[in-house]
């Protein structure tokens, strides 16, 4: 891992801006397995998990044996909240000029934006759980390199985690035939 504080400001964008890091964390988080993808540079990776869904390409999460007996009944679940921390992503900016913003140098806060690029870089994604053996789920929709620190996963509930009037207004202006 690559400490970023320490990090060559040459990749800083036109418009973003940094921060100055707090020297220490405020808590510890377990890494609870890892994630196994297809993907093992940026460059190759999907850009969200929409694009990952479509690609269809199935990723293996492997949970340490030690939380094994967590997984009981999750086989039952079409879907889960999977959560990842993005261990290569820089955690300096507070404002990012998406890639796709770049002709336009649009900065946008780092808490307006989806970018694994935050203080604390912890994504998050909704997948189809193809199937599972012992501790290794076999999902679609991942959009993270090969290696990825888990978190957590949990159930996904259309019931109560779909809101079908969420928006981002920058994007709906910015795309106004998107979905959102």
């Amino acid at each position: 891992m690559t400490d970023k504080s320490s990090q060559d400001r040459c990749d800083v964008r036109a418009g973003e801006k940094v921060v100055e890091l707090p020297a220490q964390g405020d808590a510890s988080v377990y890494f609870i397995g890892r994630i196994h993808t297809p993907w093992k540079s940026r460059k190759d990776c999907p850009k969200n998990a929409r694009e990952a869904r479509e690609s269809e390409a199935i990723c293996t999460i492997e949970l340490d044996p030690r939380w094994a007996e967590g997984l009981k009944g999750v086989e039952t679940c079409s879907h889960l909240i999977v959560l990842y921390w993005m261990d290569q992503a820089r955690r300096d900016l507070v404002v990012q000029v998406p890639g796709h913003d770049r002709a336009t140098g649009t900065g946008r806060g780092t808490f307006s934006l989806r970018s694994p690029v935050r203080p604390n870089p912890i994504a998050m994604s909704v997948v189809r759980l193809v199937k599972v053996e012992g501790t290794r789920l076999s999902v679609i929709g991942l959009d993270c390199l090969d290696g990825t620190p888990l978190i957590d996963l949990k159930p996904y509930f259309a019931s109560t985690d779909a809101i079908a009037d969420a928006r981002v207004g920058w994007h709906v202006d910015r795309n106004p035939d998107s979905d959102n």
